[in-house]
Parts: structure tokens; sequence; C-alpha cells
């Protein structure tokens, strides 16, 4: 089967009709790009200025019509780590903005899948309105997905995507092509040696594409670098003690570096610790406070930032938007975004406290006086 959103035609899973596939998505994302995101956006927040709560649903948001009190379940891998403060506040923020009762946010602390798959199952019996969830892995969250979907629940993918599974869209970073892109910055700065890599749940697609992405470009780029993997674990307390014990196993690297938040605050919190910054390179992933810190002291070369305020903020208004169609306003893919957050840029970052990264500043932004010409855009044809 084929369809086309936006002109652009993509095939539909075979034997699932109207489902769209993880590969195709990638072909959405490329036909509507970010502007379609933001038009999008745009659209409902300026229909959203007399927004307002009911226990029986929306008044009519704007111009809007009245909705019934659309109850919507976020499932998460790691419920309480600190890097989704921000995915919390977004879905917390739409769905205000909407005038609809706030998402449960459920699933495992620790990565397990299938506590997972249970919270998954548990929002399908309870009738929400509509789910979000990592795609953590490849093969756990296919039954209950169609069986979502057959329900008449709408289920997107954010923070993971997966090949082969059926989530209606995926809202999130690129995770493989940031690893690589993060891997040919590795090569800028280390040539040779061996190098350590963070990784808080190895074999887990919210962070495993990236070290292979990193994995790639360095044997592309700096093929005499020997990559050291160190498996920190998913609980965020214990990532400095493995990062710690990998260093001490191995002083002579000559960088360290991670795929996640977690591990990322540690390096830059154990480089300030063995007063080894200047000596080694560093970097990583996120924006938690010690890492922000990092960058900012000059102990990290860089961080990436993938927009953990929209992975909760967009699949909020995607649903929403979803439902209150009938399914006319088919939800984007949105690659999130990455922005290496350096030296030269951290200033915003370290001086906002903004709640859009995690801190606890709501006030308006601060523009500047006059914005920087981005990079130009391309068109693939």
């Amino acid at each position: 089967m084929a369809g086309s959103i936006a002109g652009q035609e993509f095939p539909t899973g075979a034997g699932d009709e109207g489902v769209i596939g993880a590969a195709s998505r990638r072909g959405v994302l490329r036909a509507l790009g970010i502007g379609g995101t933001a038009a999008l956006t745009a659209s409902a927040l300026a229909a959203c200025s007399s927004s307002r709560n009911s226990s029986s649903g929306s008044t009519g948001t704007g111009d809007f019509p009245k909705t019934p009190a659309w109850k919507f379940a976020f499932i998460n891998h790691v419920t309480t780590n600190s890097f989704f403060a921000p995915t919390q506040s977004g879905m917390k923020d739409a769905a205000a903005l909407l005038g609809l009762p706030t998402p449960t946010w459920t699933g495992s602390e620790n990565g397990v899948v299938s506590e997972m798959a249970s919270a998954f199952e548990t929002a399908i019996s309870g009738g929400v309105d509509g789910i979000a969830i990592p795609l953590t892995d490849a093969s756990a969250f296919i039954a209950p997905t169609k069986a979502a979907l057959a329900a008449g629940i709408p289920v997107i993918a954010y923070n993971a995507d997966a090949s082969g599974n059926f989530a209606l869209t995926y809202v999130g970073q690129d995770l493989y092509q940031s690893g690589y892109q993060m891997g040919l910055k590795i090569a800028s700065e280390v040539t040779s040696g061996d190098i350590l890599v963070g990784i808080s749940q190895p074999g887990s697609l919210n962070v495993q594409p990236r070290l292979d992405g990193i994995t790639a470009a360095l044997k592309a780029a700096a093929p005499s670098v020997k990559v050291h993997t160190v498996d920190t674990g998913a609980a965020q307390a214990d990532e400095l003690n493995a990062m710690e014990s990998a260093y001490q196993g191995l002083k002579g690297a000559k960088g360290i570096y991670a795929v996640d938040a977690g591990s990322t605050a540690s390096i830059a919190q154990m480089i300030s610790k063995y007063s080894i910054k200047g000596q080694v390179h560093a970097g990583g992933f996120d924006l938690l406070a010690d890492t922000i810190s990092g960058v900012s002291s000059g102990a990290l070369d860089f961080t990436i930032d993938q927009s953990a305020y929209l992975q909760g903020f967009l699949p909020v208004l995607y649903l929403y938007m979803y439902r209150l169609t009938g399914t006319l306003v088919f939800p984007p893919a949105t690659d999130t975004g990455l922005t290496f957050v350096t030296s030269s840029n951290v200033g915003p970052y370290a001086s906002s406290n903004s709640w859009i990264e995690g801190g606890t500043n709501k006030a308006l932004g601060t523009m500047p006086s006059s914005i920087g010409i981005p990079a130009a855009s391309t068109v693939q044809s």
C-alpha cells in the first residue's frame, strides 16, 4: 500500500494499512522538515490564547471546538532521570495550553523493558486517548502498539525509535546521526590512542545508535582511535563511580566521552575531582547542571542539546490535533535537533536556568539584538 503527505508518497506497513513504518517516517521527515512542525505549532499556539482546564473536557480552546478531557499517557524508560525533567514540563505545558488534564508519567525507573510494556498495556486497558513511548527495544512494543491502534488509541514514539515498529510518528533526535556527528567532532580533537565512551544502557535503542554512530565515524575519520565502552548503568547515581573506575584503569586515555545525560555529567564531575582539565578531551550529551558547568569551565569541550522539552510538548500537541481532526492532521515526524554547545555559545544555557532546559526560571526569554545566519538549507531531490 502507499499513501501521501504533503505530496510525498510513502509505503504503509505490509498487513497494516494506514500505519507508517519507521523507514517511511524518515521519508516523511524529509518531506515535511521542521518547517511543517513549526507551522503546525504556530497554528495551534495562535488558537490557544484562552485555554483552561475542565474535568469534563475543553470548553473550546481558542477557536477550536469543545473536546472531551482527553487523557494522554507518557511511558518512559527512566522515569526519575533528571534528563526528562524538561520533557515532563513540555507535556504539562502543552496539556495546560490545550485545556487538557496533565498526562500521566509512568514506565520503568531503570530501563526494564517488561515494566514499560506492562505500563503500556495498563494504559490501553485504562482507555487512555493517546500514548507516547520511547521505543527502546526493537520488538517488545510491536504487539501493544498494534493493540492500541486497534482500540483507536494513537501512539507516538519519542526520544527513541525502532525500525519495524508501528508508532504513527517519531519525535526526537536522529540518534545514529547525532553519534556520527559527535564521532567526527571527536576525530577533529583526537587522532589516535584510547578513548572512553560511557553508555548508560548498552543495546538500548535510545543510546546504542549514538555509540554505533561514533564508532562508524571514527573508523572513517580517525581509524587509529580505539574506543573503550563503559557500561555506566541506568541508575543515574551510579554513573560517576562507573566512569571513575574506568578512568582509573585507563589513565592514558586521550578522551573521555558519553552518549547519555548522566554519564556526561559524571565526566564533568570527575574531571573537576581529579583536576585533569586540559589533560583530556571530553564531551557528551544533554544539559544537566554539571554538564553545563563543565562546558563553561572548559572541563568539557562540548555537549549536545537535543531539545528534551519538545519531546514532551510536541507529542501532546500532535495527539491533540490527530484526535481533534479525526486523523486528518497526521503527526509529522520531527527531528528535535542536534546543537553542539561549546564555550562559544554556552552563555545563555548557563545564565538562563530555564524550565525549557530543566531549570526553574519561567521568565520570558531575552532575545538577542541580532540573530546569526544559520547554515543554508539544502533540498534533497
